[in-house]
């Protein structure tokens, strides 16, 4: 279960990250209000994944749920460049998150 609140807290952390974009430096009142509840809410479901996982690990799965997801949807919504090393980069990170899931279990 704590795999499962660890994952939903890594969407979460996407949503806060790409929030940030649509606050427009905190002027934008809703969207900065989805982007402080998505931030808190990953923070508190990291938190609780931690009473069972090692924290290197949730941590680091975490970030990296986030750091793909965000570079996904920043080349999706923003046309943000891509070249194939960013996406082999993006691989890279996937497979670590798998293999961190993987030596844990």
């Amino acid at each position: 279960m704590n795999w499962f609140i660890l994952f939903a807290a890594g969407l979460l952390e996407i949503g806060w990250a790409i929030g940030l974009k649509y606050t427009e430096s905190f002027t934008k009142f809703w969207p900065t209000l989805a982007t402080v509840f998505a931030l808190v809410a990953s923070v508190l479901l990291l938190g609780i994944a931690m009473r069972t996982l090692p924290v290197g690990t949730a941590y680091a799965v975490w970030v990296g749920i986030g750091a793909i997801g965000t570079a996904i949807l920043g080349i999706i919504l923003f046309n943000e460049p891509t070249d194939i090393l960013k996406i082999v980069s993006l691989g890279f990170i996937c497979a670590g998150v798998v293999g961190l899931k993987l030596a844990h279990a």
